[in-house]
């Protein structure tokens, strides 16, 4: 079995890593173009653009599914990847887990990109999901691309700066961009407010189900772990770039046997 994940950089850390704990028999391919980043600026024909030329580098190690582990690119790209792709690769996109966030009404908060962040496809979203819920949109600027190289004192600035925008009163808070998952742990420690329990909603979950659903295999986290581990950069070769490895997701996949 072998499970491709596309992103701009290393946000599809965090469903690779689900399909590694659900199925650490499979093998994985890891696409990505971080020369290209930041995807969410740019127009909806370059977004599809670079995402169909990261998913035809991993469409060529023949895998059973790719994963679009990017929220902009299957926002903008996702038809055009199913086209080109489907049905002989089934193609999973990533949607921001506003339902099941939503599902116990109350004050919650969509922390986003800032191009995602008042988006025509995110207000549609809030609104065929967001039943009850008083749903407020955060922008996040600079968090995705903190995450991306690492920055510490990045990442402080950016988390506290959306934590000041975060009613205080949330139950709920979806993570409306793969990077942010990384940091999970973190988001949760500016966020939660004592005695008030919070709920943090990401879609690695769901989408590494998803996948494995698609193709009709179940979760065996017991299984051998003899699954691999290829990474390619902009359709290149490559290892897992350092700043993967300051977070948990990127040390236990470099711990797979990579192809040589």
């Amino acid at each position: 079995m072998k499970i491709a994940l596309m992103d701009s950089g290393i946000g599809l850390l965090a469903a690779a890593a689900v399909v590694r704990r659900l199925r650490p028999d499979a093998d994985l391919v890891l696409s990505s173009d971080p020369d290209s980043m930041p995807w969410g600026p740019r127009t909806p024909e370059d977004i599809t653009a670079l995402a169909l030329d990261v998913a035809r580098a991993a469409a060529a190690h023949r895998p059973d599914a790719l994963i679009i582990a990017c929220n902009t690119a299957s926002v903008h790209a996702l038809p055009a990847l199913r086209a080109e792709l489907e049905p002989a690769l089934p193609v999973i996109g990533t949607v921001p887990a506003i339902k099941p966030a939503a599902a116990g009404g109350g004050s919650v908060a969509i922390w986003a990109t800032p191009a995602t962040t008042g988006s025509p496809y995110q207000r549609e979203l809030i609104g065929d999901f967001g039943g009850s819920a008083e749903v407020t949109e955060v922008p996040c600027p600079g968090l995705a691309d903190a995450l991306e190289h690492g920055d510490e004192a990045g990442i402080d600035r950016a988390v506290a700066a959306a934590a000041a925008l975060t009613p205080p009163d949330v139950r709920a808070v979806v993570l409306g961009c793969t990077h942010y998952e990384l940091v999970a742990t973190r988001i949760r420690e500016a966020v939660q407010r004592p005695g008030r329990p919070l709920a943090l909603h990401g879609s690695a979950g769901a989408v590494a189900a998803q996948a494995l659903r698609r193709i009709g295999a179940d979760p065996a986290p017991t299984a051998e772990p003899s699954g691999t581990l290829t990474v390619l950069r902009a359709g290149r070769p490559a290892t897992l770039p350092e700043a993967a490895l300051t977070y948990a997701e990127g040390r236990m996949l470099a711990g797979a046997a990579p192809v040589l």
